[in-house]
């Protein structure tokens, strides 16, 4: 079970808070998923750490039925008129990745998607992620990992409630978005994708001690072809490249709770 290689999806965990992205087609080497550069410790270590929920939501969404078959004329046609947060696509992903270069790309997109979203400070919902996109017999390794990573300390460290909740009157907002990815090596059942990533992370709300922030990062994951799909064998990541700031004026922490709450997290990429 996992998201598809025919670059679509109706939604994701949570429902109307998913939307669809798809990065550029193009050969399956040719282009070029744990955290984020230039952040305090707390921060590095989620970012290493990470693996997630929007991940799951696009799993569950791979079971559902559809027809593409109409032409591109009938599609735009039927094309649902939703709102910001709703799902924008018609037809859910149907199968696993595809067995080759593209298909490891795609995989490693969406696994980084989900190595940054917010789902991973919530117990349930890290260990059903890490039983979808880890190798099996590299699970339980991870979940320890990483049950001792998000700690009650750790979250107040970042601050969140020690049960990974965000604090009244706060909007907790964790995502990462796939820039471009690239195969650094490949046999006809492993591949080394590295994703080039853009990532947000921090409280929203007025007099937040960790307001949100942008980081630059690039995800490296091995990956093993198992049971019919990619699955992660390790990950790991380092800081950039990240572009010269621009000129934007740093939003209010209302201005950013509002947007994180209207404009849904992507739930799959490329």
């Amino acid at each position: 079970m996992s998201l598809g290689d025919d670059h679509q999806s109706s939604g994701g965990y949570g429902g109307a808070g998913q939307t669809r992205t798809r990065l550029p087609d193009g050969d399956g080497d040719g282009h070029g998923t744990s955290r984020r550069g230039g952040r305090s410790s707390s921060r590095s270590l989620v970012t290493m750490v990470g693996v997630v929920v929007l991940l799951v939501a696009a799993i569950a969404f791979a079971n559902r039925g559809g027809d593409d078959s109409a032409g591109s004329d009938d599609a735009a046609a039927d094309t649902p008129k939703t709102s910001a947060t709703a799902p924008s696509g018609t037809r859910p992903v149907q199968a696993g990745f595809a067995h080759d270069a593209q298909g490891a790309q795609s995989a490693a997109a969406n696994y980084a998607v989900a190595l940054g979203s917010d789902g991973m400070f919530d117990k349930a919902k890290r260990d059903a992620i890490l039983q979808a996109i880890i190798v099996p017999g590299r699970v339980a390794d991870f979940e320890t990992t990483l049950d001792k990573a998000y700690s009650p300390s750790f979250n107040k460290n970042v601050g969140l409630n020690e049960n990974g909740s965000a604090p009244k009157g706060y909007t907790f907002v964790s995502r990462t978005s796939p820039i471009g990815t690239k195969v650094t090596e490949r046999s006809a059942d492993s591949a080394t994708v590295e994703v080039w990533c853009s990532g947000l992370l921090g409280l929203a709300g007025q007099n937040s001690t960790s307001p949100v922030t942008n980081s630059w990062f690039t995800i490296t994951m091995k990956l093993e072809w198992v049971n019919g799909d990619w699955k992660i064998v390790t990950h790991s990541q380092k800081d950039g490249p990240a572009p010269i700031p621009g000129d934007d004026r740093a939003s209010s922490a209302d201005e950013m709770a509002k947007a994180v709450q209207e404009y849904g997290g992507f739930t799959y990429a490329r």
